[in-house]
Order: structure tokens, then C-alpha cells, then sequence
């Protein structure tokens, strides 16, 4: 294996005896990261490991969130109504692609119930503590996923991303979070929250660590021969305001990073996503979420997070007919031709979030949920509209982590992930990009 992963097919069994020490020691700070672990079969994976030959995954460590279906285990998805199904039969497409590579399972992780929530929360089995900030959430929903990488225990974390949903919490712990275009990665076995804008992806301390799992997965077509150019637009429209002091300060130091770099750096406002601003987006989650689990949702409540059953998101779909929903898609699929035809090859340049990871008791209120919920999916939510790849890299500055996000049209994902290796390069070469 290249020394550029932290990782060998060789040390795989010692490696998962250290991590499996760590849980079960139990510290306050690795809880509620996992709904269930996988440490008998793990074993067995890193003898079979250490007896591969040296490639991408043999002997990396992977979480993976519990929407995944992992032969003989329960898929529960954060929920307690499928807590009793039957257990899978097969690993998920994108999970047997892992597992074929030689990659090391620790367990299912945390997430928001459905995944319906860019914040993290689960009321059912806990909610695991952010990485960096003490009492703070871990962003979601593949809150778990994220937290088991920050905190050491993966090498990567397989999640999935409906409105940023890998790509928050990797900025609000300081990891890497790639969505990749939709088409890329089977969802089969995976259970869905929006079959129209679910895509598969991983999270891990490095670009290059989330490539490996990427073309590992991948099945579509993951470049579609064009390149990404140096260029970057900041749209000024769009995503830039209520930006938290530390993040708006961390954000022009970045881009004062990329432009010093040598790339080009223009900002000015897109049509498109002026357009995108009347786009109802929740209907997507809302609407396709009822298709998926109407029976639990009218006979199961009473299990479901009221959060996610509320009248503001699951509850919401009455609200819609099926000819306002058509339109909605009709406008989707305008929408993505049009930012093709704006953008072309060059990388949309964003915050990931606009805020720093905020409290759990702030979090108390319906009200102040639902504000922030809103506010660190709107950024984010872009890629999965106009069904684009995309990733959010850390950059520290001030004392803060946030997350730089950079997005390109569907099909360019390979020209995006080794362009995003190139700028993470620069950014943590600088010492502006400080860790203290």
C-alpha cells in the first residue's frame, strides 16, 4: 500500500484490537458513534486482509451508516420501527464492493432517523458528542460516520448525502466529506430517504483516503472525459450571507489561499441559483420519505422521532398534489441543465456551513431546530439539486475548523477529487490553516 494511507493490509488485525479496546473502555466521547458493532466478523476480515496482497482498502477500517444493509446484521436506519426486521441477507452493492477490496467493517454507525436531519440528532440511541467542539452536535445525519473518523477509530466512513448530509458533519468535525455524483454509486441495499437525490459517498482525514473508497465503489461513470478548470466562482447571490464571524473570516482567508496559489478566483452572482431560491426543496425528502415508509408513518408513529413524523417534514407531504410535485421536478431538471450550461467545468466555491457547530442545548427547541437545520442544508443542498459532485475539505483558521466546499458538474468526480487533493495541499501548507 502507498504510504500515503495510514493504513497497511499487514497490521489490520492490530489495528482493529486497539479500536475495539477503545469502545469497549467506553470514554464519554466515543458514545453513541455506533448502533452496533461488527467485531467478530472484523476479525475475520483482517486475518483475510493480512493474507492479500498490498492494494487501496485491504486492511482499512470502515464504519458504515446504519442505512447500509450488511449481510447478517439488522439495518435499523436510525429507527426503532425496523429495529426487529429480519436480518439482511446480502451486504449493500457498495458494501460488497468493500468488503471484495479487503476493507475491515467495525459496525453500523449513528444517524438521524431516515437520515431526515443535516444536524445529527437521534432521540432513539444517542447522539454522538463533536469532535472538535465539547458540547456541541456532530452535524448529520451521518453524524457517527463522521465522529468515528474524527475521533480515530476509521479510516473512513461510508455514508449517504440527500442535502449535505456527508459534507456537514465532515465540516463540522474537521474531516473530508465527498458527494459524488448520484449515478456513480449503486444505491441498492441502501435504504433510500429521497431516491431522487440520495447519493453514496465516504468521509476520512484525507482526499486521497476518500478517493480510494470512491473508485472502489464506483460502478457509473466517474469521469465524463473534460476536466475541471482552475477556476472558481463565489457566488455572491447565494449562501454567503448570515455567515457566522469565524466562518466569514476563515472563508476569505482560504480564498485568499487559493487565489495566492495561482487559481482564479471570480466572484459574481449566478441565475441559476436565483432561480434555485424559489425551488420548494423540501418536497424531495418530504414526499419520497411518505412513499418509502407511509406504513410505519400511519400505523408506527409513535416510534418515529416527532421531529422526523412532524408536520414539518415527513407530515408535510399532504400538503402536496401529485401535479405541483411533477412541476417540482420538471423545474429540478431545468434547473440542472441550466447549471451546466453557467458553470461549465469550472468549481463552484463555497462555505460547506455557515455556522460553527452549535450546542445541544440550543438544539432543544423546535423552533431553533428547525432554523438551523434549514441554514447548514442550504449550501450544501445545491449539488444534490443540480446533481452535482462535490466535497468539503477542512481549513482551520483561528482556532476554528470549517469547511471549504467545491463543486462540479455530474461526471467530473475524479477531475474534482484530485483537483480538491491539490487545493487541501495548499491550504494545509500554509500557516494560516492552524490547528490550534
Amino acid at each position: 500500500m502507498s504510504d500515503q494511507f495510514q493504513w497497511s493490509s499487514k497490521s489490520a488485525t492490530s489495528r482493529l484490537s486497539a479500536v475495539k479496546q477503545r469502545v469497549l473502555e467506553d470514554p464519554p466521547e466515543l458514545r453513541n458513534i455506533f448502533t452496533q458493532t461488527f467485531f467478530t466478523e472484523a476479525f475475520e476480515q483482517a486475518k483475510k486482509a493480512e493474507a492479500m496482497p498490498d492494494s487501496a482498502l485491504a486492511g482499512a477500517l470502515i464504519s458504515i451508516k446504519d442505512l447500509f444493509d450488511v449481510k447478517g446484521h439488522v439495518t435499523k436506519a436510525g429507527t426503532r420501527f425496523m429495529a426487529t426486521d429480519p436480518l439482511a441477507k446480502s451486504d449493500a452493492t457498495a458494501i460488497a464492493k468493500l468488503r471484495q477490496a479487503g476493507a475491515v467493517f467495525l459496525g453500523h454507525t449513528n444517524m438521524t432517523e431516515l437520515a431526515y436531519s443535516g444536524l445529527g440528532l437521534n432521540p432513539h440511541y444517542g447522539t454522538p458528542e463533536n469532535a472538535l467542539v465539547d458540547g456541541a452536535i456532530p452535524g448529520g445525519s451521518t453524524s457517527g460516520g463522521a465522529v468515528s473518523v474524527a475521533r480515530g477509530l476509521a479510516d473512513i466512513a461510508i455514508g449517504t448525502d440527500t442535502g449535505g448530509s456527508l459534507r456537514i458533519p465532515a465540516a463540522f468535525n474537521g474531516i473530508v466529506g465527498f458527494k459524488p455524483s448520484q449515478s456513480t454509486v449503486s444505491v441498492a441495499g441502501c435504504k433510500p430517504l429521497s431516491r431522487s437525490l440520495d447519493s453514496i459517498g465516504p468521509m476520512a482525514n484525507s482526499v486521497s483516503a476518500c478517493a480510494a473508497a470512491y473508485k472502489t465503489m464506483a460502478t457509473g461513470n466517474q469521469s465524463n472525459g473534460n476536466d475541471v478548470t482552475r477556476e472558481f466562482v463565489v457566488p455572491l447571490n447565494y449562501g454567503l450571507d448570515d455567515l457566522e464571524p469565524k466562518v466569514a473570516e476563515g472563508f476569505e482567508a482560504a480564498v485568499k489561499l487559493i487565489q495566492n496559489s495561482g487559481y482564479t478566483v471570480i466572484e459574481t452572482d449566478l441565475d441559476v441559483l436565483e432561480a434555485l431560491k424559489s425551488l420548494p426543496i423540501w418536497q424531495f425528502s418530504s414526499i419520497e420519505s411518505r412513499a418509502e415508509y407511509d406504513e410505519a408513518y400511519q400505523n408506527q408513529r409513535d416510534l418515529m422521532d416527532p421531529r422526523v413524523a412532524g408536520p414539518t417534514r415527513m407530515g408535510r407531504a399532504n400538503e402536496v398534489n401529485a401535479v405541483e410535485y411533477r412541476k417540482t421536478l420538471n423545474r429540478r431538471a431545468a434547473l440542472i441543465e441550466q447549471y451546466k450550461s453557467e458553470l461549465g467545468a469550472r468549481v463552484l466555491l463555497m462555505p460547506t456551513v455557515p455556522i460553527l457547530p452549535p450546542s445541544f442545548d440550543s438544539m432543544e427547541s423546535d423552533e431553533e431546530y428547525g432554523r438551523v437545520n434549514l441554514q447548514v442544508l442550504r449550501n450544501p443542498s445545491i449539488a444534490n439539486v443540480m446533481d452535482c459532485c462535490s466535497i468539503s475539505i477542512p481549513f482551520h483558521h483561528g482556532g476554528s475548523a470549517i469547511g471549504i466546499m467545491l463543486t462540479a458538474v455530474a461526471g467530473h468526480d475524479l477531475s474534482l477529487l484530485n483537483f480538491a487533493e491539490e487545493v487541501h495541499g495548499h491550504l494545509t501548507g500554509s500557516g494560516t490553516n492552524d490547528k490550534g
